[in-house]
């Protein structure tokens, strides 16, 4: 009897991290159901590993220089929000990687294709090989560039993203799934109990989480901290992630204050979320999805223009984040919240209303009855 071994190509972008979580997210939701050929392509550095640097540098760099009012992504982001699928723009990125991703499809022979990352050249492609093709959305509102021809099916967070596509005529409702973001499966059970870094903390009182890292700018966090110690009714727990300058500078700053505890990479980090009351971060995609998987109150300081700033107001708009531009405002949302429960209830009871499920295994259930139903036409 021949068994048929599905074979999956995610492609991706390491524009930022969440693409790329999205894709392993995904990639280990597969391996879990046995599907053992999954393979992950980073596209703009395989085909056009040049431009993949300089274009990384640059938007790396915008988020840098947006705090000082250049912002060219968030000016190009709004730019090119709208623009028409047939236009020349649009076509231009559409064609990004089309003839080395033709020659790995033919080599790999994927079931499915799948994108994290929005390339258009990967749905004509799979037209024409007869290959579907599927998008997952990272963020909570629509770009132009997410709209592709011949796209089989899209995964996305929300119903509004789902009545947006169809109102745009990029696929008709039933090739829109609405699934959420797919986040790692250890933020679906993490819990208070038997967590590694209780010891650490005085369960006294109230932990403000700050993702230092997401702002790589240190007088913000100095200034953030400040004013949240001010308060007097909570302790801090910074991380830093991968950026040892920032910690070691940390370190030094609040080497005096028990209330503070200083963090580099934390690979656990759903841990520590959910041992805290509240998190303050920048609104990526991810980063939201995560926070709504645990019903952690979300704080949102200067988000980025583009899709950053789009994802926070629809936090916002929905009463599940707050958005502060200066530390003190931050200071006054945090201390009404974290005085008033009333408040953090009504704000986890919306978070848990719009929250869908466990996003990977939602969008990994899917694909694979799309190759079964394929594999039963063709038997």
């Amino acid at each position: 009897m021949y068994i048929h071994h599905p074979r999956i190509m995610i492609l991706t972008a390491s524009y930022g991290e969440g693409h790329v979580q999205v894709s392993r997210t995904l990639q280990h939701c597969f391996l879990a159901k046995d599907v053992q050929e999954v393979q992950i392509i980073d596209l703009m550095k395989e085909a056009h590993p040049l431009l993949n640097s300089i274009s990384t540098r640059l938007y790396l760099k915008s988020t840098r220089t947006s705090q000082y009012g250049l912002d060219f992504y968030g000016w190009s982001y709004y730019m090119t929000r709208d623009a028409s699928p047939d236009g020349s723009l649009s076509k231009y990125f559409n064609s990004l990687g089309k003839k080395k991703l033709k020659e790995m499809i033919k080599k790999a022979r994927p079931d499915v294709i799948v994108n994290t990352f929005p390339f258009g050249a990967a749905s004509e492609i799979g037209r024409d090989l007869s290959i579907p093709t599927c998008t997952v959305l990272t963020d909570y509102a629509l770009h132009a560039r997410w709209i592709q021809p011949y796209m089989n099916k899209y995964y996305v967070a929300t119903e509004e993203l789902k009545a947006e596509l169809v109102a745009r005529e990029a696929a008709v409702p039933h090739q829109i799934e609405v699934t959420g973001i797919p986040v790692r499966s250890g933020f679906y059970a993490a819990t208070a109990v038997r967590n590694r870094f209780l010891p650490m903390l005085d369960r006294s009182k109230e932990l403000v989480l700050i993702s230092a890292g997401s702002y790589g700018v240190l007088h913000h966090i100095e200034e953030i901290a400040r004013t949240l110690l001010a308060k007097g009714n909570c302790q801090l727990a910074v991380v830093c992630g991968r950026n040892q300058k920032m910690e070691q500078k940390l370190r030094i700053l609040f080497e005096h204050e028990p209330d503070v505890h200083i963090f580099g990479f934390v690979s656990q980090i759903h841990e520590l979320m959910a041992l805290s009351s509240c998190i303050v971060t920048k609104a990526g995609g991810v980063t939201l999805s995560e926070a709504l998987s645990l019903m952690l109150p979300v704080f949102i300081f200067k988000p980025f223009a583009g899709q950053e700033k789009e994802n926070a107001l629809y936090f916002a708009n929905k009463g599940i984040a707050n958005i502060a531009n200066n530390a003190q405002e931050l200071g006054e949302q945090l201390d009404r919240l974290l005085s008033n429960p009333v408040d953090t209830h009504g704000m986890k009871k919306r978070m848990a209303a719009l929250f869908k499920g466990e996003a990977a295994e939602l969008i990994v259930n899917d694909i694979m009855q799309t190759i079964g139903e394929r594999l039963s036409v063709t038997v």
